[in-house]
């Protein structure tokens, strides 16, 4: 056997061809078996980005039929309560970590490298469970008292919560040198978040019609917001700051695509 056919059974095989980037994604921000790819590169995972909705609209698919399961067994709080604990999980808790971290640096009050300092240690802080608390109680609640809007409502967050990581990612500096958020804009190519943006807009008008646009607009203001405030506090974002816009994100579209039935008629 030549050493060149040696090479080519050792080598592993994309079976994803030019949809690579979107199995990165996958196997970025979710604990799901994503067979058939290259091992994992430092370029790889910035070159997903533009793919995070996507990603976010599997999540929110895997979520739908969980929330369907469950509320065939039990209550709508119950369902409710299943939702945000599968949430966490497929997710590994991942944006979860960040938003502790997130919370427990910036509302320390300290300079920027001693914030800087406190997001890097493991160990959570009351401000970061804190967090962890209201973010959580926050998603049961909405999609609790949903009624038949926690299918678009939890099918779409995810979508926009991943977008807002993508406009973080674009619009403001990253605060460390060798960090994630630097290592991400290394290889960010000019249409990236516009190709997200687009995605984000069209899953958002389909899934959600009017309330969807709404939502992903109060998306948008809210994490321009806070990424303004963590620039300042911090010198830019960070990979933790990425996972708390993620999760707010998330909280906002749910309690926009949630809203009481009045409400809900003028966003519809």
């Amino acid at each position: 056997m030549s050493s060149e056919d040696t090479t080519s059974r050792r080598a592993p095989r994309n079976w994803w061809g030019p949809f690579a980037p979107i199995g990165e994604a996958l196997r970025f921000l979710t604990i799901l078996p994503v067979p058939g790819l290259p091992p994992m590169s430092e370029e790889a995972i910035p070159q997903s980005i533009r793919y995070f909705p996507i990603a976010g609209l599997v999540i929110g698919g895997i979520l739908a039929a969980v929330g369907w399961g469950a509320g065939v067994l039990w209550n709508e709080t119950v369902r409710a309560v299943v939702l945000v604990v599968a949430w966490g999980v497929l997710t590994a808790g991942m944006h979860l970590d960040g938003l502790s971290d997130t919370f427990d640096g910036v509302m320390s009050w300290r300079s920027h490298e001693r914030k800087l300092e406190i997001m890097r240690d493991s160990r959570i802080g009351v401000m970061g469970a804190l967090a962890l608390a209201a973010v959580l109680g926050l998603k049961a609640a909405f999609l609790a008292g949903a009624g038949d809007a926690w299918l678009t409502a939890v099918v779409l967050a995810p979508v926009l919560g991943r977008w807002a990581d993508v406009y973080g990612i674009v619009r403001f500096p990253p605060a460390r040198e060798g960090g994630l958020g630097r290592t991400f804009q290394s290889y960010l190519r000019p249409g990236d978040f516009a190709g997200a943006s687009v995605a984000t807009l069209a899953l958002a008008l389909i899934v959600g019609g009017v309330g969807g646009l709404i939502a992903l607009a109060l998306v948008w203001m809210v994490t321009h917001l806070l990424g303004r405030w963590w620039t300042r506090d911090l010198g830019g974002l960070t990979g933790d700051t990425y996972g708390a816009l993620c999760e707010i994100a998330e909280v906002v579209a749910l309690a926009t695509l949630t809203l009481s039935a009045p409400m809900r008629l003028l966003a519809t």
